[in-house]
């Protein structure tokens, strides 16, 4: 009896303590509560923390490339709409033509103007802007703030896209390589009773064949302009190769210094005519002597509307399959036109040795009074109804999702806020419908990276602050050479020296300094 008692006053016990902590209004002291939170997973904890944020309004000012999309105000208002009961955030951001890109995100950075995101790329400035101290170290941000961001993304992209061990922007990809092809006139090709082409020889047969049967149309049209000195003719093979010759983390847009045979090395050519890229070289300027290059490649800005108006045959372009909008493009200048990619990339497993960094960051500059929110807005960025919103603008408006992984696009202008320039990842990047399944393999294989061979530089980041002034003295003399030598509109061995002239001590000072970075960087791997 006694036992039963016991239990019977406790329980009685328990129920009064229960009736009195509901009655009760107390909240927990802010020691309890931090207790609390901390005993949380990063996830549940970067969620309270954006949720006490919600009645402080944040405007968060975006730098990011290209033209402004059509459909921008109503998704702005959507986006704002959606944040406006968690993270109270509005946006605006600021688009910069292409042209303009490289000069303005410089001058924005350093005269310390209020944005609180910038895109940023290798390619562009970002070794120099992360060595000149504009970007804020996001590690510890990122580890509170953006549980999605990391998630979204291998580990392998978080690893080999750090300066100087730190994360000094978001690494934006979908592929662990970017895609490449040559982009032809597929109605040329069968007008002139040629196969599917497979290789560089048959890609050249076919450009000879348009030069000869259709008067009005150039074989080729490549890039000019600096900016894009990666799409000169000869420097755009070496996409094919990415196993035997690559950019320096000097200049991931030149060849003027590279890698190759994946042994640490830089090499310079100044000092070493690498027989492969003088190939491309002085193949780039039989081409442009037999007429096959377009005459007037470097005075022509909009190669790739040069291509779209139907003048050309062949263009460049970083994909394995067109865009959507692309023959449309091509069929109001030239009806009947239609479009096919040659894609001469090796795939077999293991063949191809890249260092897995990103040619696309968003980046939270220093001078940003708003970081954690800029991270927390990323996070939300990167969840897949939002990443759709972004990226492709009003379901059932501008496109149709197709499944889980596809999409078909509804409109043919531009939409959407930003894709490669801010969110890009490769667990919610959708395929278009009009991916066939064998580009769709193509695509599948350059997203894993296992598909590659590691450089033994990966990781590495080249600090470019002991080499700047060179580095700048350098770039304004390649403006000078590197197109014309590169797409064969000068000839190679008299431009050449020119070049080598004016350009060989700053390249040696510079190959010097990155040389000996990477010594120290594998040294310490040892």
């Amino acid at each position: 009896m006694r036992h039963k008692k016991t239990i019977s006053i406790s329980l009685a016990l328990v129920l009064i303590l229960v009736i009195l902590s509901g009655c009760s209004s107390t909240k927990p002291t802010d020691a309890q509560q931090s207790e609390a939170d901390a005993s949380r997973s990063p996830e549940s904890a970067a969620v309270s923390e954006q949720k006490s944020e919600r009645l402080d309004l944040v405007t968060l000012k975006i730098m990011l490339p290209g033209e402004k999309p059509s459909d921008y105000d109503e998704v702005k208002e959507e986006i704002e709409r959606r944040l406006a009961d968690t993270l109270n955030v509005k946006i605006d951001i600021t688009y910069v033509p292409w042209s303009d890109l490289s000069t303005k995100t410089q001058v924005t950075l350093a005269a310390g103007e209020n944005y609180d995101l910038i895109y940023d790329a290798p390619w562009l400035h970002m070794n120099q802007m992360v060595s000149a101290g504009y970007y804020e170290p996001l590690d510890e941000l990122i580890e509170r703030f953006g549980p999605t961001l990391k998630s979204t993304r291998p580990q392998q992209m978080w690893d080999a896209n750090k300066f100087d061990g730190k994360i000094m922007g978001v690494p934006l990809g979908i592929f662990m390589v970017q895609g490449h092809s040559y982009l032809i006139r597929k109605d040329l090709r069968e007008q002139l009773s040629l196969p599917p082409i497979t290789t560089y020889e048959e890609l050249l047969e076919y450009a000879y064949a348009v030069k000869r049967e259709f008067k009005d149309i150039m074989p080729i049209i490549p890039a000019s302009s600096d900016d894009e000195k990666g799409y000169a003719w000869a420097a755009y093979r070496q996409n094919d190769v990415i196993g035997t010759i690559r950019p320096t983390h000097a200049n991931s847009n030149s060849l003027m210094l590279y890698y190759k045979n994946n042994d640490g090395k830089v090499y310079n050519l100044f000092e070493e005519k690498d027989p492969m890229i003088w190939g491309w070289i002085t193949d780039a300027r039989k081409l442009y002597e037999d007429g096959i290059i377009h005459p007037d490649v470097m005075s022509i800005k909009d190669w790739q509307g040069e291509f779209h108006s139907g003048k050309s045959a062949i263009t460049l372009t970083r994909s394995f399959k067109y865009d959507y909008w692309q023959p449309a493009k091509v069929q109001e200048n030239a009806p009947g036109g239609t479009l096919e990619n040659v894609v001469l990339m090796d795939f077999t497993p293991g063949k191809n040795v890249i260092n897995f960094q990103m040619d696309n960051f968003i980046s939270v500059p220093a001078v940003s009074k708003n970081k954690e929110r800029a991270i927390q807005f990323l996070n939300w960025a990167n969840e897949k109804d939002n990443y759709d919103l972004i990226e492709h603008g009003i379901e059932g408006k501008s496109w149709q999702a197709i499944g889980d992984n596809k999409y078909k696009d509804l409109v043919t202008d531009s939409h959407g806020l930003a894709s490669f320039s801010m969110i890009w990842n490769p667990e919610h990047e959708r395929y278009p419908d009009t991916d066939e399944e064998e580009t769709i393999k193509k695509k599948d294989f350059i997203k894993d990276g296992n598909n590659f061979t590691p450089d033994i530089l990966t990781g590495f980041s080249f600090n470019s602050e002991p080499v700047k002034n060179e580095i700048s003295q350098f770039n304004a003399i390649q403006s000078k050479y590197y197109s014309i030598l590169f797409n064969g509109v000068g000839d190679p061995d008299g431009y050449f020296e020119k070049f080598r002239k004016e350009g060989q001590d700053l390249l040696a000072a510079i190959q010097q300094e990155l040389q000996k970075q990477i010594d120290d960087f594998l040294a310490s791997k040892q």
